[in-house]
């Protein structure tokens, strides 16, 4: 708590009792009338300063997997990398420890004529792709935005970050959008009460050939995207919450290379998707997450999808007997955030995704998953979290009737930390 020093003038305190007796009134004559105060001198505006911030946390997760996942996912409950087939990943229960999850960030935000000038450059340690299972440096953030411009990798106006619940499982519900991307970004609208961003995103997608995959001919099938993918949103906020919509529209083609063979395999085809999300403030204490989404082709977009683009039987043709097929997809979301009190908070809720699958995938292939978790969270001082968390998933086959499910516990340890300069 800050102090504040007052000096008052000593006859302007005492004036009214001094006016008590005939003693006090002379004294009062007697004591000097008050200088008058100096004119308040006009102080010309301070130009802003440059900030500086640096920024993150570590944070250890420690647990107990109940069932099989993919070892290279064995920190997270990822329902596609589950068991496809029995005993795929060997036995059940084991024990994983991780600090994948720490993260370290820079941002700036610069003054100028025209407006602040703001970067972020962002890492965590979480490998995945071609580092998949390793504890590396990953990108998440690294933009610059001017004015109403933004340009460099950082959340998809397609997706929105605040439905994600308050986790400790890393990578999140199955049945929610969920990409960083390149773009560039214009925000028209951002005036507190409305928000609406249009963008033009790096295109890419991904595809299965099913039961055909050892053929020569569909292996020199290549993908190509002519246009970026073009996205937009409209958030509308209140003081009971907010809802918001986003849409995208995409192109994908794919090539045959092949041109001496008797297929003509060449084709292409328009994903779409529509993202529906809100945040309701149930009282002061509890805080519901909602999405809902649904399309086709715009599976790299979800949190954890497999392929966005399947095979077709077309036997009636034999020039082109297989074609793509963009995998339609829907997904939703339902989580309730509570506050117990300054130091405890939970997090609690449900998601499922679920993509019709083309006729000439395999019968392992992912059909649908489910998702659900509960926690809770102790924050002792400021910038310090312990908490316990259990998880649960399950994902379904296409056509052989297997699934499979994911139980975990997991205890977190999270320290942040930040630093910021100038301003």
């Amino acid at each position: 708590m800050h102090r504040r020093l007052v000096t008052l003038a000593a006859p302007a305190l005492l004036g009214p009792f001094l006016m008590l007796g005939p003693a006090s009134a002379v004294r009062a004559q007697e004591a000097p009338p008050p200088e008058p105060a100096p004119a308040a001198t006009a102080q010309p505006p301070q130009p802003a300063k440059s900030t500086f911030e640096v920024y993150g946390f570590a944070m250890l997760d420690i647990g107990q997997n109940f069932k099989q996942i993919d070892p290279n996912w064995f920190d997270t409950l990822r329902v596609t990398r589950l068991p496809s087939s029995p005993k795929q990943f060997g036995e059940d229960n084991s024990t994983f420890t991780s600090v994948r999850q720490s993260r370290f960030g820079v941002q700036s935000s610069t003054p100028t004529d025209y407006g602040d000038l703001k970067t972020k450059f962002e890492f965590e340690m979480f490998g995945t792709g071609v580092d998949q299972g390793q504890t590396t440096i990953r990108l998440r953030h690294a933009y610059g935005e001017f004015g109403q411009i933004l340009a460099g990798q950082t959340w998809s106006p397609f997706m929105d970050i605040g439905v994600f619940p308050n986790s400790l499982e890393y990578w999140g519900p199955t049945g929610m959008v969920f990409f960083r991307n390149v773009q560039v970004r214009y925000t028209p609208i951002s005036d507190g009460k409305q928000t609406l961003m249009i963008a033009l995103e790096r295109p890419g997608a991904s595809g299965d050939a099913g039961i055909y995959a050892d053929r020569v001919e569909l292996q020199n099938v290549k993908p190509r995207f002519p246009l970026p993918d073009f996205s937009a949103a409209y958030k509308y906020d209140q003081k009971w919450g907010y809802v918001r919509a986003a849409g995208i529209v995409r192109r994908i083609n794919w090539d045959d290379t092949l041109t001496n063979d008797n297929f003509a395999l060449s084709g292409h085809a328009t994903g779409w998707g529509l993202n529906l999300t809100s945040n309701i403030n149930a009282g002061k204490k509890d805080v519901v997450r909602l999405a809902y989404v649904f399309g086709e082709g715009i599976e790299n977009y979800m949190n954890d999808s497999p392929i966005d683009v399947g095979l077709k039987k077309n036997l009636s043709n034999p020039v082109t007997p297989v074609v793509g097929d963009t995998l339609p997809v829907q997904g939703l979301l339902i989580f309730v955030d509570h506050t117990w009190n300054k130091e405890f908070s939970s997090a609690v809720g449900y998601s499922r995704q679920d993509i019709k699958n083309s006729d000439a995938m395999v019968a392992s292939s992912f059909k649908n998953g489910q998702y659900a978790l509960g926690n809770i969270l102790y924050t002792p001082v400021e910038n310090v979290m312990f908490g316990g968390e259990f998880q649960w998933g399950r994902r379904t086959n296409f056509t052989d009737g297997f699934h499979s499910d994911g139980i975990k516990l997991q205890f977190s340890f999270k320290y942040n930390f930040s630093m910021k300069f100038g301003g």
